[in-house]
């Protein structure tokens, strides 16, 4: 009996103690967000900014952050300053809500990061008898990357008028590394991290996460596309089996020394064919991809990430993350700084002195896929981080046209063209405001050529209208010569355009402010220019044709007030009859 006592009692402290831990870090800061705006008097506008080192909109309106570089001449420049621009966007910003992140509570979680970051460094160098007389890292309110974070609204990942982003650009363009990493991702496939943590499963890409001097996050995903190294790699024996004059997919059979490619995508290729699939080896800046190659298994391309985002701010919708392009120095910038041992283990020198490092995952963990300096500089982009999951969570929602990801299956989309019907039926897609989004994302991916949008992010704070986040752009800007027209099905489907987003691309296919033209300069302003070929960027043009050709018929058969919605949340545009 009184064992029996014991155990009741311990039962009891027991749940006590987890009331008491789910009432302070769940219940308690629930109540707190509900009762700060009672708080504040109704009449102080201020009161929110007093209380937090976050910036916040003013309440006049801001003309946007000019582009660096141009001329007087600049068509780039008369873009931005084009009144479509500059017109204040609705609804303003006003409520705590409206902003991603709470200023004080960010920071207090940066500070512990710091903090855990400083106490994990002097752990390890005491661990390897190392001495430093680096001191320890102090965390900058002032910093872009926080400055990035904090600016994060409802209306986009950045304001056009912040002047953080080109500091941003600048910054993990320029800024030293203090350490590399495999991402999650790569993690998880190694059984190292919380899958929880991940928003959607990675592809078959390479790519590193580097810490900089000020704590900022990237995301690098180097070049695959040395010939020089492939050669000298060839020489030494590791090429890989049957790609002798460039990439190409094997129809029938693979060359022996091909690894089976087991797609990591919402669905796997089948059993009998994935045996036959080879990851390609690399794509020169001049090339264009195979025809023969499956929009999953295509190049992930850094360049590609670099110009997504200039023609993401072009177009306004501030939804990709800015992107950068650096040559990186991976003796110095990687192989020095990191602290992962299976990371330093993949690194090796090629037979002409190069620098080298593999992934090491189930796809490309092998010496014919490796990535190399030349010896030691290798180009890619840098795409800046977003704030952790812990303090803004996202949510990855199938895309309603996402593709089969077979050799011969059909979605019902592609077979069905009153699909768009069903959708609008089906919840979080009953929202207009995220159908409008949907057709948004669908016109951007058009434009790059990317075919490989099977998931889209969104923050969950702001709900079912919230933004999409236009993340893993690096299969676009594959085949200039070709235009997928079945990326575009959201818009010839649905027939829905936003005004704001129909007026851009008007603008845009204007003489003065030609998209191709404001694009080449745009990417001048990168270290990597070239970024797109010639051919590329006239591609720009001929696709936004294409779809102001699909709107100029869904006009025609449903009138503009049914096809033009007004507002973010998609109300109808006044019936003013086909133009």
């Amino acid at each position: 009996m009184p064992g029996l006592r014991r155990d009741r009692l311990r039962t009891l402290l027991l749940l006590g103690v987890l009331l008491a831990a789910d009432l302070y870090f769940h219940l308690g800061p629930r109540v707190r967000r509900r009762l700060r705006p009672l708080e504040r008097p109704p009449g102080c506008p201020c009161a929110h900014r007093a209380a937090t080192s976050a910036p916040r909109p003013a309440a006049r309106h801001v003309p946007p952050a000019e582009p660096d570089g141009g001329g007087p001449g600049s068509k780039l420049r008369a873009l931005f300053a084009h009144p479509l621009y500059n017109e204040p966007e609705k609804p303003p910003l006003l409520r705590p809500e409206d902003s991603l992140l709470a200023g004080p509570e960010a920071l207090r979680y940066y500070r512990r990061k710091v903090a855990r970051w400083n106490r994990r460094h002097r752990i390890y160098r005491e661990q390897l008898n190392l001495t430093s007389l680096d001191p320890p890292l102090q965390l900058h309110l002032e910093t872009s990357w926080i400055q990035f974070h904090l600016g994060i609204s409802r209306h986009g990942l950045y304001s056009r008028s912040s002047p953080v982003v080109s500091k941003l650009l600048h910054d993990m363009r320029h800024l030293p590394t203090i350490s590399a990493d495999y991402s999650q991702d790569e993690k998880a496939l190694l059984g190292a991290c919380d899958c929880t943590q991940i928003v959607k499963p990675s592809g078959v890409h390479l790519k590193l996460v580097l810490r900089f001097s000020d704590f900022g996050k990237a995301m690098f995903k180097p070049m695959r596309e040395s010939a020089a190294v492939t050669r000298a790699a060839r020489e030494g024996g590791l090429a890989p089996g049957g790609l002798q004059d460039g990439p190409h997919l094997a129809r029938s059979f693979a060359p022996p020394a091909c690894r089976s490619l087991q797609p990591r995508e919402p669905r796997a290729v089948p059993d009998v064919l994935s045996h036959h699939l080879c990851i390609p080896e690399k794509q020169l800046r001049d090339e264009e991809t195979p025809e023969d190659f499956f929009y999953f298994i295509d190049f992930q391309r850094h360049n590609a990430e670099i110009a997504a985002f200039h023609l993401d701010r072009i177009l306004d919708f501030r939804r990709v993350p800015p992107t950068v392009g650096r040559l990186v120095n991976v003796t110095k910038e990687i192989l020095e700084v990191t602290k992962n041992e299976i990371l330093q283990s993949v690194f090796f020198i090629s037979p002409a002195s190069n620098v080298c490092f593999f992934a090491k995952c189930p796809y490309l963990c092998k010496t014919e896929y490796a990535v190399c300096g030349n010896p030691h500089l290798l180009e890619g982009s840098l795409s800046a981080f977003l704030p952790s999951l812990n303090l803004a969570p996202r949510l990855s929602v199938p895309s309603p046209w996402i593709r089969s990801y077979s050799l011969a299956g059909k979605e019902e989309w592609e077979v069905n063209p009153l699909y768009c019907d069903t959708v609008k039926q089906v919840y979080p897609h009953s929202s207009s405001g995220r159908l409008l989004n949907i057709i948004d994302m669908a016109i951007f991916d058009f434009l790059t050529g990317n075919m490989d949008r099977h998931h889209y992010e969104t923050f969950t704070k702001f709900g079912d209208d919230g933004f999409l986040i236009h993340l893993d752009n690096a299969r676009g800007f594959g085949r200039h010569s070709h235009d997928e027209v079945s990326i575009l099905s959201p818009l010839s489907q649905c027939c829905r355009i936003k005004r704001k987003t129909l007026s851009h691309l008007q603008l845009l296919a204007q003489a003065d402010y030609r998209l191709s033209d404001v694009m080449r300069e745009s990417l001048l302003e990168d270290q990597l220019t070239p970024v797109l070929t010639e051919p590329h960027l006239l591609a720009l043009d001929r696709r936004l044709q294409t779809v102001l050709r699909t709107v100029r018929g869904c006009i025609e058969a449903h009138g503009e007030h049914s096809v033009v919605a007004n507002g973010p949340t998609g109300q109808s545009a006044p019936d003013s009859g086909p133009s």
